[in-house]
């Protein structure tokens, strides 16, 4: 017979199902409450673009200083909150990078309404810090570097699902340098990830979004440069309340379309779409 494990030294099924129990718990932690009274210091749970995770994350805080109240974020790759969303997750906002994905949403009936426009977004060529890359919109130095044998890794966000991989995609295919940056890309699960690639040091540089490259951590180590918006399809960001959403969830989507909000969507970069 084989002795009983140690206590500290738990089984596999002993983690399995502690893991499972902590992500019901979650789960159920996220649920909406019914009555105005239980809805009292209920945080909702958001699900936003990666690109957003400077611009959001500020305007929530701004949120709790105005409101008192608070959210919950989570950062990542649009497409695969889009999944995530029509297979049940307890999500009640979702800022997508990408409207194509609240559109389907809607049409598969998991949202209040078609939600709202509430930015647009633009990618950069960025590099960090002693990379051999000289940036410039046009991709003249990343086709110059690439002649010379300067490139070996190259980020993008993964264009299966994120929406910035997407357009930074088309704007290489634009330029001529797709294929030429074949067996040198780094996917990023989402643009944040593309962004941490591109300017660990580890890369020679990579396309990501332009709210990721002006927040003070990434300025602080790179250099990048705007590439033209007609090189790609519109980053048309939308935002829509799920149907499970609370009351708490949807006075958090009013703030978002507030002037202290939009403020700070525009100082991250974003282009507002009355203001286009």
């Amino acid at each position: 017979m084989k002795p009983a494990p140690s206590p500290k030294q738990p089984t596999r099924l002993f983690k399995l199902k502690r893991a499972i129990g902590q992500l019901m718990l979650s789960i159920i932690a996220s649920l909406p409450l019914t009555t105005a009274h239980a809805d009292t210091g209920h945080q909702p749970l958001i699900a936003a673009a990666a690109d957003l995770q400077f611009a959001l994350s500020e305007i929530a805080l701004q949120y709790q200083h105005t409101t008192g109240n608070s959210v919950r974020l989570v950062f990542g790759s649009s497409g695969n909150f889009y999944r995530q969303i029509q297979e049940g997750a307890p999500f009640e906002l979702f800022l997508s990078a990408d409207e194509s994905y609240v559109s389907q949403l809607t049409a598969a009936g998991k949202t209040r309404d078609d939600g709202t426009l509430y930015a647009l977004g633009r990618i950069v060529l960025i590099a960090p810090t002693g990379s051999p890359l000289t940036v410039d919109g046009q991709l003249h130095g990343l086709r110059q570097a690439l002649s010379r044998g300067e490139i070996s890794k190259f980020a993008i966000a993964n264009p299966e699902h994120a929406p910035y991989g997407q357009r930074a995609t088309e704007a290489l295919q634009r330029a001529g340098l797709w294929s030429a940056l074949q067996g040198k890309l780094v996917l990023g699960e989402n643009v944040a990830q593309a962004a941490q690639f591109a300017t660990s040091g580890n890369a020679q540089g990579g396309i990501i979004a332009y709210s990721l490259a002006l927040s003070p951590a990434l300025a602080k180590q790179s250099r990048f440069a705007l590439i033209p918006p007609d090189w790609h399809q519109p980053l048309r960001q939308r935002m829509v309340l799920l149907n499970n959403a609370s009351e708490a969830g949807a006075a958090f989507y009013a703030f978002l379309q507030q002037p202290d909000a939009r403020k700070i969507l525009r100082t991250y970069g974003f282009s507002l779409p009355d203001e286009d």
